[in-house]
């Protein structure tokens, strides 16, 4: 049961958080502690990491080379870095110093063994717990900031109190509900903080700890608390829903197209419905990001080993919907480009795998590429935010060809309108808003005829490029 601390006795003898360390510095560590930092000058938050040019880059003057590209991230680090808020990769030191420990480091699906391609590796995680068992000599509270499994809060309880060097640990749950491209307008004002720990005296203490350090800028009434498990699968289920409602939409996308409906009045028509709401109903090319295909497998996977196989069969399902979006995406540009694109200059805008972030996890840029490149399609990238061995080490990770045919098959360009030029169609993967704004007439002009759109994200103009001379093609109309 969920519930709001509001509890005297427990504030008064919850202690005080003086010093936190956040073990890991990526696209959750780095922000979430950037804000608690500013919310809390009287606490100092040094955030730790192994990778020594991440860590560089957080530290460097130039705030336009932080290692994330998160809108207003640059102002929060201005205000508190160097004055409570710090980067750093000695981990032992800051781990030692600190009253609570954050661990925010990748939990990716694993690659290998039992639950390959379904369960999450927690292999970092583990190396974590060992690490603060090892160095902590004063009593900690533990907190999974990482999407993690239920019950993984057990097992890092578990290492850290068999260390046989009597250092009390408390581990509670806080997972993160942040949307890449408006994390910090979540963290400033959260739709709710939710906190899971032990039902024990102890672990209501834990739990008041940090009530208090999120209270000097969260209204108590949004910080909810529970039991550490609800807390786990809590963050798991959220996305699946989140998830579930992008795979439904694109999945009247298809029947949309094949029937002469337009999915953006359906999704108005349904969305005006006060039990459904409007929110997560854009068709696109499909969803991406390092948690929803994740967490959905991480899913399935618990709910299979539980022997809840019809309750995998239902979540599973998101996940192939997703796949399909993308498939039928790729395989329309080979078809309506007299089907072959061999030799074709396929241009594409975006690669991140939505706008205002240069996240490209699971984007679908990325297979639609891979497809193509099967088709011996010749590709050519703009994205303002991602690089280009970004975007290289993207395909190469997918192991589908060797790293030089990925090479010569995807160029990257600077200039948008280079990338374009001489090109048979553009595929438009991400919704940067800057797309809306760009120069149609002089693209056509410079594209091979007949020239073709494939918006992906259905951001464009569809009336005013067809009056240009574009045949463009969109998602679910």
């Amino acid at each position: 049961m969920f519930t709001q601390i509001d509890n005297t006795a427990m504030l008064s003898t919850a202690k005080k958080i003086k010093s936190i360390c956040c073990i890991g510095a990526g696209y959750v560590g780095g922000p979430t502690m950037a804000v608690m930092a500013q919310k809390n000058p009287d606490i100092k938050v040094t955030v730790v990491d192994l990778n020594k040019q991440r860590i560089a880059d957080w530290n460097d003057s130039d705030l336009t080379k932080l290692p994330i590209f998160e809108p207003g991230l640059d102002v929060v680090v201005q205000e508190a870095r160097g004055r409570n808020l710090f980067f750093s990769t000695d981990v032992d030191k800051a781990i030692q110093e600190a009253d609570m420990i954050f661990i925010s480091v990748n939990t990716p699906t694993k690659t290998y063994g039992v639950g390959k391609g379904m369960a999450a590796d927690l292999k970092y995680i583990e190396l974590c717990a060992r690490q603060i068992a090892q160095v902590a000599t004063t009593d900690k509270i533990v907190v999974e900031k990482s999407t993690l499994p239920v019950k993984t809060a057990q097992a890092i309880k578990s290492i850290l109190d068999n260390t046989g060097n009597g250092v009390k640990f408390q581990i509670l749950s806080n997972p993160e509900f942040l949307a890449e491209g408006t994390a910090m307008t979540d963290l400033e004002n959260p739709d709710r903080v939710l906190i899971g720990g032990e039902q024990t005296e102890d672990g209501l203490k834990a739990i008041q700890s940090l009530v208090n350090v999120y209270a000097t800028w969260v209204p108590k009434a949004q910080i909810l608390t529970t039991n550490i498990w609800s807390s786990e699968l809590s963050k798991l289920v959220a996305n699946a829903f989140l998830a579930q409602r992008v795979s439904s939409i694109n999945a009247i996308s298809e029947l949309c197209e094949a029937s002469g409906a337009n999915v953006e009045e359906v999704s108005k028509a349904i969305g005006m419905d006060s039990r459904i709401g409007s929110k997560f109903l854009k068709a696109s090319v499909g969803f991406g990001g390092s948690c929803f295909q994740k967490d959905i497998l991480n899913l399935v996977y618990i709910s299979k080993s539980l022997g809840l196989n019809e309750v995998a069969d239902y979540w599973e399902q998101v996940i192939i919907m997703n796949n399909h979006q993308r498939n039928r995406f790729a395989k329309n540009i080979v078809s309506t480009l007299y089907n072959t694109v061999a030799g074709k200059k396929i241009a594409f805008l975006g690669w991140a795998f939505k706008k205002d972030t240069n996240d490209t996890r699971e984007s679908a840029a990325i297979y639609v590429a891979d497809q193509l490149i099967e088709e011996q399609a010749n590709i050519s990238v703009y994205d303002p935010k991602v690089t280009a061995s970004r975007m290289q080490s993207d395909l190469n990770y997918l192991e589908t060809r060797s790293e030089t045919e990925n090479e010569t098959y995807v160029k990257t360009e600077t200039d948008p309108y280079k990338a374009v030029e001489g090109a048979h169609a553009i595929a438009v993967l991400t919704e940067w808003d800057a797309f809306k704004t760009y120069d149609w007439q002089r693209i056509y002009d410079q594209m091979s005829k007949p020239a073709f759109i494939f918006d992906g994200r259905n951001v464009l103009d569809k009336s005013n490029l067809e009056t240009i001379g574009f045949q463009v093609k969109s998602i679910g109309k």
